[in-house]
């Protein structure tokens, strides 16, 4: 490509990614290009990689985690995405859908917090061991639609610079696992979390919404309820609405705006 390609960054709750907007679809993503844009000392640095574009009469997340591999959905990710789609005058409504490899998500904007319907979690009964070090503990298998493992832990006293190992057969792709201590039975919870193809992330959407499924599933919490999450880069709220989704309530900041070297430019022709 000659000319060099805009970008933006920005971030829900320390949850950072960078946005390339695509509206004639030309950009052709490869994982090493994610790889080198969201290397945090080569590139940009970033969670991810989000390219904007049109499909299907709305915008697209196109979704890239920083090791290249394409994530289902990504709630802090569809927060900035829906922020950028309004602050860069692409929709001016306060409500509108867009389009995830999840499905179609509807988005309301609330002042500075960012709505977005993240559908009904599905449930695997299986048998699930999580294990950090000399610790283990049992796990809840819960789909967002991304997979993840939630783990009720004592203490978020944890060292997540190595992956945490996974038994199970449930997650043949690999998983987020999630390590909540619980605040206040079934409204208010603390986590840390190590993403697959990224590791421990400042905040994980998807599994936010996971650890406040079964937040309340542990309380016995029934029908519309609301919980607050508390992650290394903020907080958010999940809202279980009476048909069972859950909407997902927080904050998207878009730091800068730019232009990627004519090297980072060329990986993406």
């Amino acid at each position: 490509m000659s000319t060099r390609l805009p970008f933006t960054k920005g971030h829900g709750t320390g949850n950072d990614f960078v946005l390339l907007p695509d509206p004639d679809d030309q950009i052709t993503v490869t994982a090493q290009a994610v790889q080198a844009v969201c290397d945090r000392r080569f590139g940009i640095g970033g969670d991810g990689l989000i390219r904007v574009v049109p499909q299907d009469g709305r915008w697209f997340m196109d979704y890239h985690n920083a090791d290249g591999s394409i994530g289902e959905m990504c709630g802090n990710g569809a927060r900035v995405f829906a922020a950028y789609l309004r602050q860069h005058g692409l929709i001016d409504a306060s409500e509108f859908e867009i389009g995830t490899r999840g499905g179609v998500r509807q988005v309301a904007f609330d002042d500075h917090l960012v709505h977005i319907d993240m559908g009904a979690p599905r449930h695997d009964g299986g048998q699930v061991t999580v294990r950090v070090g000399e610790r283990r503990w049992p796990a809840q298998a819960v789909f967002m639609p991304n997979p993840h493992a939630v783990v009720f832990v004592d203490d978020l006293d944890l060292n997540l610079e190595v992956a945490p190992q996974v038994a199970s057969e449930i997650f043949p792709a690999g998983q987020n696992v999630e390590f909540v201590v619980v605040a206040s039975p079934g409204e208010h919870a603390r986590m840390r979390v190590h993403e697959r193809g990224v590791g421990e992330t400042l905040s994980c959407g998807t599994g936010i919404c996971a650890v406040a499924d079964q937040v309340w599933a542990a309380a016995g919490v029934v029908g519309p309820a609301r919980v607050r999450v508390d992650v290394p880069g903020g907080t958010c709220w999940v809202q279980r609405t009476p048909s069972g989704s859950l909407v997902l309530i927080g904050p998207a900041v878009l730091v800068a705006d730019g232009e990627l070297s004519h090297e980072l430019t060329e990986m993406f022709a």
